[in-house]
């Protein structure tokens, strides 16, 4: 899937994520991550954003994170949804989304 326009998932409410997704310009996926709990868990988020990434299929992304601790299935969550709002309405059929 490609990313063809920009989408914002989430809040910055306690506990909650919010992503900013949009296509890069050098057809790569980049993560730009801020985070309450980084030096804790910042390498963690970090490999759960390339993990949903990779299960799209997703290889041309500028990601901003803004996290306030959310957990792991709300990362995915909130990702998931700019994703969704990202790609074309052919890609939106994929069975990914479904589950």
């Amino acid at each position: 899937m490609k990313i063809i326009r920009r989408s914002v998932s989430g809040t910055l409410e306690s506990s909650d994520i919010m992503f900013q997704l949009e296509s890069s310009q050098d057809g790569k996926n980049h993560i730009e991550l801020d985070s309450s709990v980084e030096k804790q868990f910042g390498d963690s988020i970090r490999s759960t954003i390339n993990q949903t990434l990779s299960n799209f299929n997703i290889t041309n992304a500028d990601v901003s994170a803004v996290d306030k601790g959310a957990l792991e299935c709300i990362i995915v969550a909130r990702l998931k949804a700019a994703i969704y709002h990202s790609v074309s309405e052919e890609d939106r059929e994929n069975k990914a989304f479904k589950s």
